[in-house]
């Protein structure tokens, strides 16, 4: 049969018209006599040379590393506005506050949001796109990163060394909580009738969901594109900024996995791998 054949990559002069075998079906599939084919922007997103962004899956080998690989639908052109240091810090964390808020508790604008862990890396993401969204927002953190909540748009800072959170919150329409433990089990009060809390290291206790009328999920992220290039447009929108605390070379990445595991990373750690491109 004839077909359109593609032996490497690049624009679409690689398209040749070429005789190949006709493609034998497996026994889920079914054998099509194409009449006609639409023509579609595929695999065009990025050329040789773009500075992007990505959530690099592990099953893929991760992103610690001096090259990585990534598809199509994990990565998103870098914004403008950051160096390649900063960019690194969004991917994850960003799409975990976003697929959080926006795709799973569905936070609008005029609701309020009350987000533990503020100051952390899902945090300082989550405050900024709540406010983009036009919410209120109350973040927890400790006495020491007061100050940073206040900067990233927090309406109402809690500190919780000082204050019980369910002191201050009350009838919150959602809930995000990093934390889990205690934290979690208390927070399902301060959410009204009908309201949304978002756990990301716990299982949701259905049954407080039943007693307080509420509604909740546990929440693993994944990657995707289309939500990073949305968050890219808040960054070079100046709507979001991105908050680095610390940098290690790629050859101290188990001191910056211990640093993060203490639990009290101000922002993100990043491991810088090389220079900034010229």
């Amino acid at each position: 049969m004839k077909a359109i054949v593609v032996h490497k990559y690049g624009g679409p002069e690689v398209l040749k018209y070429e005789d190949t075998q006709r493609p034998e079906p497996k026994d889920d599939q079914i054998l099509v006599r194409v009449i006609a084919a639409g023509v579609n922007p595929v695999d065009g997103m990025f050329k040789v040379g773009d500075p992007v962004y990505a959530y690099v899956s592990l099953k893929n080998g991760g992103g610690y590393a001096e090259y990585a690989v990534a598809t199509e639908g994990e990565a998103s052109p870098k914004p403008k506005s950051l160096t390649h240091v900063e960019a690194a810090a969004v991917p994850v964390v960003a799409l975990t506050a976003w697929q959080a808020l926006v795709d799973t508790a569905n936070l609008s604008a005029g609701q309020t949001v009350l987000i533990h862990g503020g100051s952390g890396g899902v945090g300082t993401f989550a405050i900024q796109i709540a406010k983009a969204r036009g919410a209120k927002v109350i973040a927890t953190a400790s006495t020491a990163n007061q100050d940073l909540l206040k900067q990233l748009g927090a309406d109402v800072a809690i500190d919780y060394t000082k204050q019980k959170f369910e002191d201050v919150a009350k009838d919150v329409d959602v809930v995000l909580d990093s934390v889990g433990k205690d934290t979690l089990a208390r927070s399902y009060g301060v959410v009204k009738k009908g309201g949304f809390i978002v756990t990301l290291v716990s299982r949701i206790d259905q049954a407080e969901l039943d007693k307080h009328g509420i509604r909740g999920a546990s929440l693993s992220v994944n990657p995707d594109s289309s939500e990073l290039a949305e968050i890219g447009k808040l960054i070079d929108a100046n709507k979001i900024k991105v908050v680095v605390s610390q940098t290690f070379p790629l050859a101290e990445a188990a001191k910056a996995q211990e640093q993060v595991a203490t639990g009290h990373t101000r922002g993100k750690i990043v491991l810088k791998v090389a220079d900034e491109p010229k």
